[in-house]
């Protein structure tokens, strides 16, 4: 009778246990989000453009935050001081031949001067489309509810900069008050939802890589409107990137030595990255080495100075590797064998344009063997600039660089010998390898 009484007791106190953990749940689940935790200091208004006001609540936060404006600190294969890269790769030139990046190309600087730096460049002119601004400020996403993403992209650099005054900021990632990771840019959520994506639904760990997706992706400028759209209808590693533009028949411009409709790549980082790099199926984040947790006495804080981790790279790679010196090494055996790959690319598009133009010059030269020379030349080139334009020299996916690379050497040699074969003469091979 007594053990009966007694699992009696013990069941009720289960019971009561219970019920006290789902009241307490519900409870903390029905609070506003600006409650949970640490109560701010100050309350921030919405999309708050000014950074330092953010500070108030996150004083460790914003104070590495705003050493991205100094860390111009250069690595072997970049690094964020502002180098020119025409001067550093004068075939740079050749291959952007026609296009503004042939005039102007440094290397990025730290998130600080985002706004100083799009506005210095001389790829910027008077027809310029405010599409340029769509990475580059944190006044962004107030004027993306204001005026729509249209009327944003449409209005001209020079007015559109009239109304723009910070540079990036917590607003580009971050929700007021709550501090809570979100999509801001429009067209990253358009890209989303046309994979049947809702970033709403995923986990604060895949949000602390999905919210630098922003900015770090390709894109280009659509209709006559430059509205801003990510080429991710059908996924978003390069065949099908390629592909959405073939498709789409779009180009941003004419090569003049090939003829070849050509399409300028931007920074693919997040694409590179989440095509089953090794990191990434492991779980890590971009934030986990670029922005690693750090201390400030007890308290543990993500830091915000964004930059390389081969520069923070105890604290960035030590995380998880016990033998930092070893992964330093091993990243830059990984970034020359990649970097010396892209070169050889290099020389193999430059001769693919030379033959390309001593063939146009035939007038016996085959039309139909010279349209599939120019395609070639695109195919190739727009596969070597998703790597060349990638911030890490292959790092985030290394496999898939290389494979890249590889497939972006044999289409421009494949390139070349049609040229040749356009204009009947193997000594326009000789010509243009000389």
């Amino acid at each position: 009778m007594k053990r009966s009484n007694g699992m009696i007791i013990l069941i009720g106190i289960i019971v009561v246990l219970a019920a006290s953990l789902v009241v307490l749940l519900v409870y903390v689940n029905n609070q506003q989000p600006a409650t949970r935790g640490i109560a701010p200091i100050t309350q921030v208004e919405e999309m708050e453009p000014d950074s330092s006001k953010w500070g108030i609540n996150f004083p460790n936060q914003y104070s590495t935050f705003k050493l991205t404006e100094t860390n111009n600190t250069r690595t072997t294969v970049g690094g964020s001081e502002p180098y020119s890269r025409l001067e550093e790769d004068p075939r740079l030139v050749t291959l952007f031949g026609g296009y503004p990046f042939s005039k102007d190309y440094n290397e990025d600087r730290g998130h600080l001067n985002s706004l100083t730096d799009v506005e210095a460049t001389l790829r910027v002119n008077e027809k310029t489309a405010g599409t340029c601004y769509s990475c580059k400020s944190a006044d962004n996403p107030r004027l993306w509810a204001d005026m729509g993403m249209a009327e944003f992209d449409k209005t001209l650099f020079k007015d559109l900069g009239e109304q723009i005054s910070h540079e990036i900021g917590c607003a580009n990632c971050h929700e007021a008050n709550t501090m809570r990771l979100k999509v801001t840019n429009p067209a990253l959520e358009e890209a989303l939802e046309a994979q049947g994506k809702d970033w709403r639904t995923f986990t604060r760990q895949e949000m602390r890589t999905v919210v630098c997706a922003n900015c770090h992706v390709e894109y280009y400028f659509a209709g006559d409107g430059k509205y801003l759209t990510f080429p991710w209808e059908g996924g978003t590693r390069i065949e099908d990137i390629a592909g959405y533009y073939q498709e789409l028949g779009f180009k941003d411009w004419d090569h003049p030595q090939s003829g070849a409709a050509m399409i300028k790549m931007q920074h693919p980082e997040y694409e590179l990255f989440t095509a089953d790099s090794t990191h990434y199926k492991a779980g890590v984040a971009c934030a986990d080495c670029h922005m690693p947790y750090t201390r400030d006495g007890a308290a543990k804080f993500s830091t915000h100075d964004v930059k390389s981790p081969l520069l923070n790279a105890e604290t960035a790679c030590g995380a998880c590797h016990t033998d930092v010196g070893y992964v330093t090494g091993r990243v830059a055996t990984i970034q020359k064998q990649v970097n010396d790959t892209l070169l050889a690319t290099e020389d193999a598009l430059v001769e693919a344009i030379q033959a390309i133009e001593a063939a146009s010059k035939v007038s016996t030269a085959s039309a139909d063997l010279l349209g599939e020379a120019r395609n070639l030349h695109r195919e190739a080139q727009l596969r070597w600039d998703f790597i060349a334009a990638e911030n890490s020299m292959g790092f985030h996916n290394p496999e898939e660089a290389l494979r890249i690379l590889a497939s972006a050497t044999d289409m421009a040699r494949q390139a070349q010998l049609k040229a040749v074969q356009a204009a009947g003469s193997v000594g326009i091979l000789q010509t243009s390898s000389q």
